[in-house]
Protein backbone atom coordinates (compact mmCIF):
# COMPACT_ATOMS: atom_id res chain seq x y z
CA UNK A 1 0.00 0.00 0.00
CA UNK A 2 1.25 3.29 -1.04
CA UNK A 3 1.13 6.39 1.39
CA UNK A 4 0.44 10.26 0.63
CA UNK A 5 3.05 12.57 0.85
CA UNK A 6 2.05 16.07 1.16
CA UNK A 7 4.56 18.52 2.05
CA UNK A 8 4.20 22.30 3.76
CA UNK A 9 5.73 25.13 1.98
CA UNK A 10 6.10 28.91 2.27
CA UNK A 11 8.29 31.65 2.88
CA UNK A 12 10.06 32.65 6.19
CA UNK A 13 7.56 33.31 9.04
CA UNK A 14 4.69 31.84 7.53
CA UNK A 15 4.02 29.16 10.52
CA UNK A 16 4.16 26.26 8.75
CA UNK A 17 6.57 24.23 11.03
CA UNK A 18 3.92 25.01 14.53
CA UNK A 19 1.12 24.21 12.58
CA UNK A 20 2.44 20.99 10.90
CA UNK A 21 3.73 19.78 14.46
CA UNK A 22 0.57 20.27 16.16
CA UNK A 23 -1.94 18.84 13.21
CA UNK A 24 0.46 15.90 12.73
CA UNK A 25 0.20 14.99 16.76
CA UNK A 26 -4.11 15.54 16.31
CA UNK A 27 -4.43 13.18 13.56
CA UNK A 28 -1.81 10.71 15.03
CA UNK A 29 -4.09 10.85 17.98
CA UNK A 30 -7.14 10.37 16.08
CA UNK A 31 -5.96 7.28 15.07
CA UNK A 32 -3.90 8.31 11.46
CA UNK A 33 -0.74 6.73 10.87
CA UNK A 34 1.29 10.27 10.33
CA UNK A 35 4.55 10.80 10.12
CA UNK A 36 5.93 14.18 10.92
CA UNK A 37 9.67 15.17 9.68
CA UNK A 38 11.51 18.28 8.18
CA UNK A 39 13.96 19.23 5.54
CA UNK A 40 16.90 19.65 5.31
CA UNK A 41 17.08 17.19 8.50
CA UNK A 42 14.87 14.47 10.09
CA UNK A 43 17.55 11.81 9.81
CA UNK A 44 20.65 12.57 11.03
CA UNK A 45 22.89 12.57 8.30
CA UNK A 46 20.45 15.16 6.95
CA UNK A 47 20.28 17.45 10.30
CA UNK A 48 24.37 17.19 9.54
CA UNK A 49 24.20 18.83 6.63
CA UNK A 50 21.11 21.41 7.95
CA UNK A 51 24.16 22.05 10.17
CA UNK A 52 26.67 23.61 7.18
CA UNK A 53 23.82 25.08 5.58
CA UNK A 54 22.06 26.92 8.01
CA UNK A 55 25.32 28.28 10.26
CA UNK A 56 25.31 31.75 10.32
CA UNK A 57 29.00 31.73 9.99
CA UNK A 58 29.07 30.07 6.63
CA UNK A 59 28.73 33.53 4.66
CA UNK A 60 30.84 32.49 2.44
CA UNK A 61 29.06 29.85 0.93
CA UNK A 62 28.64 29.70 -2.78
CA UNK A 63 25.01 29.64 -4.54
CA UNK A 64 25.64 26.17 -6.22
CA UNK A 65 27.14 24.77 -3.40
CA UNK A 66 24.12 26.04 -1.10
CA UNK A 67 21.78 23.79 -3.77
CA UNK A 68 24.16 21.12 -4.12
CA UNK A 69 24.17 20.57 -0.26
CA UNK A 70 20.00 20.85 -0.18
CA UNK A 71 19.81 18.28 -3.04
CA UNK A 72 22.42 15.78 -0.70
CA UNK A 73 20.62 16.10 2.37
CA UNK A 74 17.33 15.75 0.19
CA UNK A 75 18.70 12.42 -0.96
CA UNK A 76 19.58 10.73 2.24
CA UNK A 77 15.86 11.92 4.23
CA UNK A 78 14.00 10.34 1.22
CA UNK A 79 15.64 6.71 1.27
CA UNK A 80 16.27 6.98 5.01
CA UNK A 81 12.36 8.38 6.34
CA UNK A 82 10.32 9.44 3.20
CA UNK A 83 10.12 6.52 0.90
CA UNK A 84 9.65 3.67 3.95
CA UNK A 85 6.97 5.54 5.34
CA UNK A 86 5.44 5.70 2.38
CA UNK A 87 5.38 2.17 1.23
CA UNK A 88 4.09 1.20 4.73
CA UNK A 89 1.05 3.23 3.81
CA UNK A 90 1.17 5.84 6.04
CA UNK A 91 0.91 9.81 5.64
CA UNK A 92 3.98 12.22 5.50
CA UNK A 93 3.85 15.43 6.59
CA UNK A 94 7.16 17.24 5.07
CA UNK A 95 8.12 20.74 6.64
CA UNK A 96 9.87 21.80 3.03
CA UNK A 97 11.12 20.09 -0.17
CA UNK A 98 11.86 20.51 -3.28
CA UNK A 99 9.91 23.61 -3.89
CA UNK A 100 12.06 25.22 -1.56
CA UNK A 101 15.30 24.71 -3.49
CA UNK A 102 13.07 25.81 -6.93
CA UNK A 103 12.29 28.97 -4.91
CA UNK A 104 15.10 30.20 -2.69
CA UNK A 105 18.21 28.40 -4.95
CA UNK A 106 16.67 28.66 -8.20
CA UNK A 107 14.84 31.79 -8.53
CA UNK A 108 16.39 33.49 -5.74
CA UNK A 109 19.97 33.13 -5.78
CA UNK A 110 19.02 33.46 -9.31
CA UNK A 111 20.65 29.92 -10.43
CA UNK A 112 17.16 28.95 -11.89
CA UNK A 113 14.73 26.76 -11.46
CA UNK A 114 15.08 24.47 -14.37
CA UNK A 115 18.71 24.27 -12.94
CA UNK A 116 18.22 23.40 -9.63
CA UNK A 117 15.07 21.02 -10.61
CA UNK A 118 17.64 19.13 -12.43
CA UNK A 119 20.16 18.88 -10.01
CA UNK A 120 16.97 17.28 -7.77
CA UNK A 121 15.96 14.70 -10.05
CA UNK A 122 18.83 13.18 -9.75
CA UNK A 123 18.62 13.42 -5.98
CA UNK A 124 14.92 12.12 -6.13
CA UNK A 125 14.51 10.53 -9.23
CA UNK A 126 10.42 10.62 -10.31
CA UNK A 127 9.69 11.27 -6.35
CA UNK A 128 7.24 14.52 -6.12
CA UNK A 129 4.83 15.29 -3.08
CA UNK A 130 1.20 13.77 -3.52
CA UNK A 131 0.15 17.47 -2.52
CA UNK A 132 1.37 20.55 -1.41
CA UNK A 133 0.00 23.00 1.66
CA UNK A 134 1.43 26.63 0.76
CA UNK A 135 1.41 29.28 3.62
CA UNK A 136 1.08 32.61 1.54
CA UNK A 137 2.20 35.52 3.87
CA UNK A 138 3.43 38.61 2.45
CA UNK A 139 7.02 39.05 3.15
CA UNK A 140 7.13 41.88 5.84
CA UNK A 141 4.77 40.18 8.04
CA UNK A 142 6.39 36.71 8.12
CA UNK A 143 9.87 38.14 9.21
CA UNK A 144 8.16 40.56 11.51
CA UNK A 145 6.94 37.48 13.11
CA UNK A 146 10.82 35.97 13.03
CA UNK A 147 11.75 38.73 15.24
CA UNK A 148 8.79 38.68 17.42
CA UNK A 149 8.76 34.67 18.21
CA UNK A 150 12.23 34.72 20.66
CA UNK A 151 12.29 30.66 20.66
CA UNK A 152 13.01 30.33 17.11
CA UNK A 153 16.27 29.44 15.55
CA UNK A 154 17.59 32.68 13.37
CA UNK A 155 19.43 30.86 10.99
CA UNK A 156 21.30 31.73 7.39
CA UNK A 157 18.72 32.67 5.67
CA UNK A 158 16.91 34.40 8.09
CA UNK A 159 19.58 36.89 7.88
CA UNK A 160 19.35 37.76 3.94
CA UNK A 161 17.99 41.61 2.93
CA UNK A 162 14.69 42.05 2.26
CA UNK A 163 14.90 41.91 -1.59
CA UNK A 164 15.75 38.30 -1.27
CA UNK A 165 12.66 37.20 0.82
CA UNK A 166 10.75 39.14 -1.87
CA UNK A 167 12.50 37.20 -4.60
CA UNK A 168 11.52 33.89 -2.73
CA UNK A 169 8.19 34.80 -2.33
CA UNK A 170 8.00 35.59 -6.34
CA UNK A 171 9.63 31.67 -6.94
CA UNK A 172 6.76 30.76 -5.05
CA UNK A 173 4.45 32.40 -7.28
CA UNK A 174 5.89 30.81 -9.86
CA UNK A 175 6.14 27.61 -8.82
CA UNK A 176 2.31 27.62 -7.90
CA UNK A 177 1.53 28.93 -11.59
CA UNK A 178 3.94 25.65 -12.66
CA UNK A 179 2.32 23.10 -10.24
CA UNK A 180 -1.23 24.11 -9.83
CA UNK A 181 -2.82 20.89 -9.27
CA UNK A 182 -0.30 20.19 -6.50
CA UNK A 183 -0.34 23.37 -4.51
CA UNK A 184 -2.65 23.97 -2.30
CA UNK A 185 -2.78 27.92 -1.27
CA UNK A 186 -3.85 29.02 2.30
CA UNK A 187 -4.10 32.64 3.13
CA UNK A 188 -1.18 32.55 6.45
CA UNK A 189 -1.51 36.21 7.19
CA UNK A 190 -4.87 35.45 9.47
CA UNK A 191 -4.79 34.29 12.82
CA UNK A 192 -2.94 31.00 13.72
CA UNK A 193 -6.07 29.40 14.51
CA UNK A 194 -7.66 30.04 11.74
CA UNK A 195 -4.82 29.16 9.27
CA UNK A 196 -4.79 25.97 11.38
CA UNK A 197 -8.56 24.84 10.57
CA UNK A 198 -7.92 25.65 7.19
CA UNK A 199 -4.64 23.69 6.56
CA UNK A 200 -6.71 20.35 8.81
CA UNK A 201 -9.54 20.39 6.22
CA UNK A 202 -7.52 20.94 3.28
CA UNK A 203 -5.10 17.89 4.55
CA UNK A 204 -8.57 15.72 5.55
CA UNK A 205 -10.14 16.40 1.99
CA UNK A 206 -6.64 15.04 0.29
CA UNK A 207 -6.32 11.75 2.64
CA UNK A 208 -10.18 11.26 2.30
CA UNK A 209 -9.66 11.81 -1.79
CA UNK A 210 -6.86 9.51 -1.75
Amino acid sequence: MEGLFITFEGPEGAGKTTILQKLGKELQDEGLDIVMTREPGGIRIAEQIREVILNKSNTEMDSRTEALLYAAARRQHLVERVLPALEKGATVLCDRFIDSSLAYQGFARGIGIDEVFAINQFAIKDVMPDATIYFDVPVEIGLQRIQENKGREVNRLDLEKLDFHHRVYEGFKLLKEKFPNRFHQIDASREIDQVYQAVKETILKIIQGK
